[in-house]
């Protein structure tokens, strides 16, 4: 049978069990399955009741302008817009950023826009649960004119509000741009830092109608044994919403 974004939503927020601040996310995916369908989903998740009126999405966007988002969630019934106007989504455009000169100097500049934007939340009282959301993670290391150590160093300081301030730090990655040579030390140390790994890949047994591809959920943060808990999922990308569902329960 197939079931909605519960699976997910049971599977993500088990790292919330047990208490403690706020979290990082790392989703990776390929060129032949993205994954930008999850971030659009935790987009939805967070502005959607309960949760919107105290939550505040600070998204740095490398790979698609504002409309871009705002269409596909409109179709997901979310107005970005709105939310937008009603401060509760900051959306930097950095589709033009570089770092010139290759010092950092603009990285440090990002993470200034960031952090004014949690201060300001904080001071007014307006948000209790602040989520930064970066959509790739690749186009910000070419913007870094591909210094690894500079992009690391500033996860590094997005990591620190997820420490001091309990916000919540989400970042899409292709993992496959790297499949050439070694494991790079960004990718590694992204998944050290990370709490929750999702992994979005094309089916092992080839192309079917009615699934898309498969998705696995690896809580590290698991409160109930010694070893990470995983989940896995098959899943169907819809016009206004994606199906989740267990192996086998599709053809």
């Amino acid at each position: 049978m197939a079931l909605g974004g519960g699976l997910i939503e049971d599977a993500y927020s088990a790292s919330r069990s047990g208490g403690g601040g706020g979290r990082v996310l790392l989703i990776e995916d390929c060129v032949e399955t993205s994954a930008a369908f999850v971030l659009h989903h935790l987009i939805k998740r967070t502005l959607s009741p309960p949760h919107s009126s105290a939550a505040l999405i600070i998204f740095a966007a490398f790979a698609h302008p504002f409309s871009h988002y705002d269409r596909i969630l409109r179709k997901m019934g979310c107005n970005l817009a709105v939310q937008r106007d009603n401060k509760r989504f900051v959306f930097l455009d950095m589709l033009t950023f570089e770092c010139p000169g290759g010092d950092g100097g603009g990285l440090v500049e990002l993470y200034g826009k960031i952090q004014k934007a949690v201060e300001v939340s904080i001071v007014n009282g307006g948000s209790r649960s602040i989520s930064i959301m970066i959509d790739d993670i690749s186009l910000l290391e070419v913007a870094a004119k591909g210094s690894s150590n500079q992009v690391l160093d500033f996860l590094h300081y997005c990591h620190t509000l997820t420490t001091e301030i309990g916000c919540s730090l989400a970042v899409l990655n292709h993992e496959d741009i790297y499949s050439r040579m070694e494991r790079p030390n960004l990718i590694l140390q992204m998944e050290y830092l990370a709490e929750v790994i999702i992994k979005v890949e094309p089916l092992a047994t080839g192309l079917a109608t009615d699934v898309h591809g498969q998705l696995t959920v690896m809580n590290k943060r698991n409160f109930y044994g010694p070893l990470p808990k995983k989940s896995n999922f098959h899943f169907r990308v819809k016009e206004n919403n994606v199906e989740y569902f267990h192996p086998g329960s599709r053809t």
